[in-house]
């Protein structure tokens, strides 16, 4: 389905399922809030998250600065604070392609289109996904042996699609990783570049005695 959203171009990839806490300090995207508030239904307060393209500006270059696949989200709390910045939390919904943006108004407005996720057998989906929870546990032992303590910790869902989604925002991964995994058109295409993936960050481990202090995603899965 094709329409129109407001758009929040970021330094990040967000997935379907999955809550993001966002603050909020440009002139522009304080007015996407101000606008989101306006409508009384809170289950239609949607917008839409692109990553940005390394070394671009949105302003100086449109949609050619940001990925073309990203993610419908809802805005599900907000706190305002006294000088019109605002701290909100949103869900991710579905993923979206972006086809247009429109950046003459008071926040940026795209054209889009939903893109629903094509559905394997669901055997071999869920037997991919016990393939992929398995790897994922494994590099999280061996993640909180590097660190010296627990790391990821947390419950995982079940269902396949949205396992895949939930550890591609959960383990440490490059942004352009993350892109790659939202832009996959199936849960068992992202299910085998995630187990790929973990694969190579522990082969990675082996050789070098100490991680660099990346930060663990600040993100959390959601079933709303």
């Amino acid at each position: 389905m094709r329409e129109q959203l407001p758009i929040f171009p970021l330094n990040t990839v967000v997935f379907p399922g999955v809550s993001v806490p966002l603050h909020v300090f440009e002139d522009r995207y304080r007015a996407l809030v101000h606008h989101l508030l306006t409508i009384s239904d809170k289950s239609m307060r949607l917008f839409g998250i692109v990553a940005i393209r390394e070394g671009y500006e949105v302003g100086q270059h449109g949609v050619q600065s940001v990925h073309r696949v990203g993610c419908v989200v809802q805005m599900v709390s907000v706190e305002p604070y006294q000088d019109g910045r605002f701290d909100i939390e949103v869900v991710g919904r579905q993923r979206l392609r972006l086809d247009g943006l429109d950046t003459s108004g008071e926040y940026l407005v795209g054209d889009v289109e939903t893109l629903p996720e094509r559905q394997e057998a669901q055997p071999q989906a869920l037997t991919e996904a016990a393939r992929t929870r398995g790897t994922f546990e494994e590099y999280r032992r061996r993640l909180s042996e590097l660190r010296g303590g627990d790391v990821l910790d947390g419950d995982l869902p079940h269902d396949p699609e949205y396992l895949s989604y939930s550890l591609a925002a959960t383990c440490l991964l490059t942004l352009q990783e993350r892109q790659a995994l939202l832009e996959a058109g199936t849960t068992l295409d992202r299910l085998v570049m995630l187990r790929h993936a973990l694969h190579e960050e522990m082969r990675a481990m082996r050789a070098i005695p100490s991680l660099p202090a990346t930060e663990v995603a600040r993100t959390s899965w959601s079933p709303n």
